[in-house]
């Protein structure tokens, strides 16, 4: 019996700051409320870090009234090329997928590669016909859009 392999999504994007810079924003919660998870409709962002190995992370955005929360735990911190972190938004799952970001120099900027993997976005991609972007990935390119605004 065969098993299907697990889906996973991987999204590079080239920033004009230095890798030192994107990482940072990351993991400084001042730069972290300018871009991760934040969308124009918030009313209100709140970031709480611990980054460092077995830290934990918290980011809440009320929108609608309503808390959205992510949350997880750094398991990789090596400033300024790798940073690997969980992710979970427990009120939509139970699930946490892993992030892993890998930030590399590339002239007088960066290249960054995320590489999101689990459960859910391994559901998620499943469920979409050949071609189409899901939502995590259309999530990532606009809070991707927001950190280079952030480390300009």
């Amino acid at each position: 019996m065969t098993t299907a392999t697990a889906r996973f999504l991987r999204i590079t994007r080239r920033f004009a700051a230095s890798p030192e810079r994107v990482f940072d924003a990351w993991i400084d919660p001042a730069l972290v409320r300018q871009w991760l998870f934040v969308m124009p409709m918030d009313q209100a962002h709140t970031a709480e870090l611990d980054p460092r190995a077995g830290g934990r992370w918290t980011i809440t955005a009320r929108r609608g009234g309503l808390d959205y929360v992510g949350a997880g735990e750094y398991l990789e911190i090596d400033r300024p090329r790798r940073l690997v972190f969980t992710f979970a938004m427990l009120q939509f799952s139970p699930n946490h997928d892993r992030i892993t970001v890998e930030i590399a120099p590339d002239g007088d900027g960066c290249l960054l590669t995320l590489t999101q993997e689990g459960i859910d976005i391994d559901s998620e991609l499943r469920r979409l016909p050949p071609g189409v972007r899901g939502g995590s990935e259309t999530g990532w390119e606009a809070m991707f859009d927001n950190l280079a605004k952030a480390v300009a």
